[in-house]
């Protein structure tokens, strides 16, 4: 009877670990990935400033996405992946020009688009499927397509002698 006891106390208390925080209707997990997006989006900003606006074109191969597409890309994912979470169409918009002040301030404007779209999501709703994926996973897959494109970028500024600013965890 002790163990039957024993497990159900370590069963509630582990699931209250990860449940939502009733009081705020936000999950443990969306409260941890909303730091980390936060963090990503400030290095990621960081990325972009660093880089002179003339180098805004600059390619280390002829078959890579310039400085500046890379950017544009990583903010027209955010877009996608987070316009999916609300089954919406993604706002994104081609800019008609990859200049450094156009591209940075659409760069802030796609995370702040996922953060509004993620913030206040409960476990049910990261649990629901959305094609082939559940809304958790699309949250995951942003961070991870965001990251990669940022870790291109890095190599761009290195390649033009700039030391990429310190990811601050």
């Amino acid at each position: 009877m002790k163990l039957v006891a024993s497990v159900a106390l370590l069963a509630a208390f582990t699931a209250s670990l990860f449940a939502a925080d009733e009081s705020k209707g936000q999950s443990k997990y969306v409260t941890e990935f909303m730091k980390h997006w936060a963090n990503a989006k400030e290095l990621t900003v960081a990325v972009a400033e660093a880089m002179p606006d003339e180098k805004y074109g600059f390619k280390p191969v002829p078959e890579e996405m310039s400085f500046g597409e890379q950017i544009t890309h990583i903010a027209q994912a955010n877009y996608a992946y987070c316009s999916r979470i609300g089954a919406g169409k993604s706002p994104f918009s081609k800019p008609a020009t990859l200049d450094k002040a156009t591209v940075t301030k659409l760069l802030g404007e796609s995370f702040d688009y996922c953060s509004e779209a993620i913030r206040n999501l409960t476990e049910d709703q990261l649990n629901e499927v959305k094609g082939p994926m559940t809304v958790r996973e699309v949250t995951e897959g942003a961070l991870m397509h965001m990251a990669h494109h940022r870790g291109q970028t890095e190599v761009y500024l290195r390649l033009n002698g700039i030391k990429p600013p310190t990811y601050k965890f």
